[in-house]
């Protein structure tokens, strides 16, 4: 059953349809196939025609309904060498026809071309929603070249071209920031609702809004080739792509479709040759063409992954296909890299403790000391000092003591921050041991700042954890799936974020080999595993585990490549929502699995005893199918 468009007219080259549903191919020919059908019913009934002339109405009503199904049965005939269903439907059509079963045969027709109409639809609709991101980006760019700015198509934008963004435009490609400073929502893209704060330097991409900031940009891609079209591409080839369900159930229908056929064409055939009147057995054969066509059963899940797929990826989760969506509803256990996942990869000042002095003043002497320095646990005092409207001391020969401290004379004085044991002529009183323990007891960096003869205090810093972690953590909790840290940092820094999280288990210290051995472990323990990291330093742990997710992954390939699932933003809400929309998609793939071999174990039945006639059994098929999409486009409403 195939899921195109009839003509580029109508839909474009990717089989995406935006129109009105009544100008939808398919859908259209149904309608006229109905008016003809029931103007020559109505005209035959009063008298106004002859029995002949209404024939013909029918006629030209069942070539109309049926041009664009049977055109797929007939080249999956020839191409494919295959009975399909549409087989089944034509030969069920000819034979009422012969039978001279007119009005059942048109009927048969139309209603299977409008339920087919669905079908096709709603594919091409899914697909058109995911396209219209691209109306998100803008269609000109502002060139910026010898000092002049000139108005042109984003499409001829060159990667290496600087354009200007204003206040409120949107970013026409990707690009990197070369002057200004500005808020972006990127929720186009990540999903992710609040604007990101980026400044010289930074990425920029396509269809993302610049805020408040006029910004200079260098582009990095061509509009083609740009972040978006790139997630636009990934949704559509994976809504292609089947799960181990949908791959056996068509498997199943290869071979289920022509022994229809074949008990079908017995009953029609044989009869006659044993003294049996023709017409009886041969409407049960005709009946039994429609009744026991799998049409409910073959779509029910296709339609439940094209919409999951579909509506996950315009929340900025890419599930590559129909397989892993299908993994994620099955999800037992979630495996966390720590840093850069759970966390933001960058310390953040927690404490200031004075020992002598006020939290001000070594707050500003650590600020003096630490600007000369581009170490991380420097930045992060940097920050919170500018944070705070801390002003540096004037201050001479500012320099770092790699590995060890920085340094700085401040009037005439030498003062350091460094490591606890870079002031070995300083003896912590029990106090100060007590609270450094602590500190770092919470997983937390220590640092002293003083003189070679004082301390004057204590400054301790993190990695941050994020700030939905907790939320994440719970809601998974909530659904039954347990958590593990999977880290290679200490175990005294593990277990304090995993105690903040409330994480169910820790692994820790340990190499990347080591990840995908605990894998293993977590996958003979529980089942489905799903990890999460970075996508590129945890590629092995994310290729072993049953579904690997690799987050804020938005520009960079690598990171894409190595996951089955990939959460364009940093947003780690989005796990659960990866997961729902996988339980939510098997759960209605399942249901109309069982709802479609409830059907066929009624109709067939009833087909063969003769207890269903052609017109209630068109009815009945037709009904069975439109369900099933219906209920597959549930997967797309969260």
């Amino acid at each position: 059953m195939g899921h195109s468009c009839s003509k580029k007219s109508d839909c474009d080259d990717d089989g995406a349809y935006e129109g009105e549903w009544y100008g939808f191919p398919p859908l259209r020919n149904a309608l006229i196939a109905a008016g003809i059908a029931v103007s020559g019913f109505v005209l035959g009934f009063l008298g106004v025609i002859p029995e002949l002339v209404v024939n013909l109405f029918f006629l030209v009503a069942i070539i109309i309904g049926a041009y664009h199904w049977a055109r797929e049965g007939f080249e999956e005939l020839i191409h494919e060498h295959a009975i399909d269903i549409e087989m089944l439907m034509i030969a069920a059509a000819l034979g009422a026809i012969v039978l001279g079963l007119w009005e059942e045969a048109a009927a048969l027709v139309i209603l299977y071309a409008a339920a087919e109409g669905v079908e096709h639809i709603t594919y091409a609709r899914t697909r058109a929603s995911i396209r219209k991101l691209l109306d998100l980006a803008p269609k000109e760019a502002i060139l910026i070249r010898n000092g002049t700015e000139q108005v042109i198509p984003a499409e001829q934008l060159k990667v290496g071209d600087m354009f200007l963004v204003k206040p409120g435009a949107g970013i026409p490609t990707d690009g990197i920031i070369v002057k200004g400073r500005s808020s972006i929502n990127e929720a186009a893209v990540t999903g992710e609702s609040v604007p990101a704060e980026k400044q010289e330097g930074m990425k920029v991409f396509a269809a993302t809004l610049n805020v408040d900031g006029a910004l200079e940009v260098r582009a990095t891609a061509m509009f083609k080739d740009n972040s978006l079209m790139k997630m636009i591409h990934m949704v559509e080839e994976a809504q292609e792509q089947k799960g181990k369900t949908q791959a056996f159930i068509e498997k199943f229908g290869r071979k289920y479709t022509p022994a229809v056929f074949l008990v079908s064409l017995v009953l029609i055939v044989v009869p006659p040759f044993f003294g049996i009147p023709f017409n009886e057995l041969a409407i049960r054969g005709v009946v039994l063409l429609i009744a026991a066509a799998p049409c409910a059963l073959v779509m029910s899940t296709p339609i439940a992954v094209a919409a999951g797929i579909g509506s996950a990826g315009k929340r900025g989760i890419l599930i590559k296909g129909g397989i892993h969506l299908e993994n994620l509803g099955k999800t037992k256990a979630v495996a966390f890299d720590k840093t850069g996942t759970l966390t933001t990869g960058t310390p953040a000042v927690t404490d200031i403790i004075p020992l002598n002095g006020d939290e001000p003043a070594i707050l500003r002497i650590a600020y003096t000391v630490e600007r000369c320095s581009d170490h991380p646990i420097a930045r992060a005092i940097v920050k919170h000092a500018e944070t705070s409207g801390i002003r540096p001391h004037e201050a001479i020969g500012e320099c770092a003591l790699p590995g060890q401290a920085a340094t700085a004379i401040i009037n005439g004085t030498p003062y350091f921050a460094g490591k606890p044991e870079y002031f070995i002529g300083i003896t912590p009183d029990e106090g100060t041991r007590r609270t450094i323990d602590r500190l770092r007891a919470e997983g937390k960096t220590v640092i002293f700042v003083g003189t070679e003869e004082k301390v004057l205090g204590l400054i301790a810093m993190r990695d941050q954890v994020r700030p939905n972690a907790k939320a994440m953590i719970d809601e998974l909790h909530a659904m039954g799936i347990a958590t593990i840290m999977l880290t290679g940092d200490n175990g005294i820094t593990a277990k304090a974020v995993a105690a903040d999280l409330g994480i169910d288990d820790i692994r820790a210290d340990l190499k990347p080999e080591d990840k995908t051995t605990a894998i293993e472990s977590l996958k003979e323990k529980y089942g489905a595993v799903v990890m999460i990291g970075d996508g590129i330093n945890d590629a092995p742990a994310l290729a072993r585990a049953t579904v690997g997710i690799a987050m804020g992954t938005i520009g960079t390939d690598a990171a894409i490549e190595a996951a089955d699932v990939a959460l364009m933003g940093d947003d780690l809400s989005k796990v659960p929502e990866a997961i729902a929309f996988g339980k939510k998609a098997r759960s209605v793939s399942t249901q109309n699995i069982v709802f479609s071999i409830a059907v066929l174990a009624i109709m067939i039945p009833g087909a063969l005893l003769g207890v269903l006639g052609v017109t209630v059994a068109v009815i009945f098929h037709e009904a069975s199918e439109l369900l099933a999409v219906g209920n597959g486009l549930r997967v797309a409403k969260r």
